[in-house]
């Protein structure tokens, strides 16, 4: 799990860097665990845009990833790790007892041929499942779920692990990659360890081509704009903002105001936010 520098055979390579994919066991996915993948490119029902820069892309297969690990008590041996173009985590396909095949989000540190398990007696052991409530304090989890049953939905990135860091009644306390503490159900089940690809951040991608194979497209800045696209927009020259504050293309605060909407259900379970980090 290196990174792996071009020289600067062009503009392009100058200041690219890709994965050296040490970790990856086999090039093809398993033909029963892929899919077609629509993409919407962010647009909705009606052709409308309704999430910005999205776009193009090459085509690529979505990998059925295992989520919930709900083979209680069956052993599974680790037959491939493998590359996912859906994510910046490299996935693992598990091969049970049963002959049942299944991928799931590659914990660094898991080695191929090694057996893992999901149980709620299962051995505190880097891949293995099991419910918060089973779990030592200190322990670094991924793929945590928010309610019991439903699957992992937090702690999915590469390189990302969170903490366990108290238990009292019905709620475990974990502390998040983002830096929030929350409360999760106790009966909500983890996976040990921490994703794999922990480079994954690190690397560059050296030309504007690169973002449009991933399906992102230019964004432009408000100023070089007309007034009728963004309230930046206009004037004679390079001309201010105009504005006390920079706003959005719809006029709400861009910088300094939170805009996220208090949602009870989620909010009240939250010991202490994430920590931003201030602009200077």
């Amino acid at each position: 799990m290196g990174i792996r520098l071009y020289r600067a055979y062009t503009a392009g390579t100058r200041g690219r860097s890709v994965s050296d994919f040490d970790e990856i066991t086999e090039s093809k996915p398993e033909k029963r665990l892929v899919m077609n993948l629509h993409r919407s490119a962010g647009r909705n029902n009606r052709g409308i845009i309704t999430s910005r820069h999205r776009g193009g892309g090459h085509k690529k297969l979505y990998r059925q990833i295992d989520f919930q690990r709900n083979k209680i008590g069956v052993m599974a041996k680790v037959a491939t790790v493998e590359y996912d173009p859906n994510r910046n985590a490299r996935i693992a396909l598990l091969h049970y007892q049963d002959g049942e095949k299944r991928y799931i989000i590659y914990p660094r540190g898991l080695k191929q041929g090694e057996n893992i398990m999901a149980d709620r007696e299962a051995p505190i052991l880097i891949g293995n499942a099991l419910p918060l409530s089973q779990m030592p304090l200190g322990t670094d989890i991924h793929n945590v779920e928010l309610s019991p049953g439903k699957g992992g939905q937090l702690v999915r990135a590469a390189g990302s692990s969170a903490q366990l860091v108290a238990k009292e009644g019905q709620f475990v306390t974990i502390r998040l990659p983002s830096g929030e503490v929350r409360l999760v159900s106790k009966e909500c089940w983890a996976t040990i360890g921490q994703v794999g690809n922990p480079d994954a951040n690190n690397l560059r991608r050296g030309k504007a081509g690169k973002q449009r194979w991933l399906g992102q497209r230019p964004r432009v800045r408000g100023v070089a704009k007309n007034p009728v696209d963004h309230p930046h927009g206009g004037g004679e020259g390079r001309a201010p903002i105009g504005r006390s504050h920079p706003v959005t293309p719809w006029g709400q605060p861009a910088l300094g105001r939170r805009t996220r909407k208090s949602k009870h259900k989620t909010t009240k379970f939250i010991i202490s936010r994430r920590k931003y980090s201030r602009r200077k």
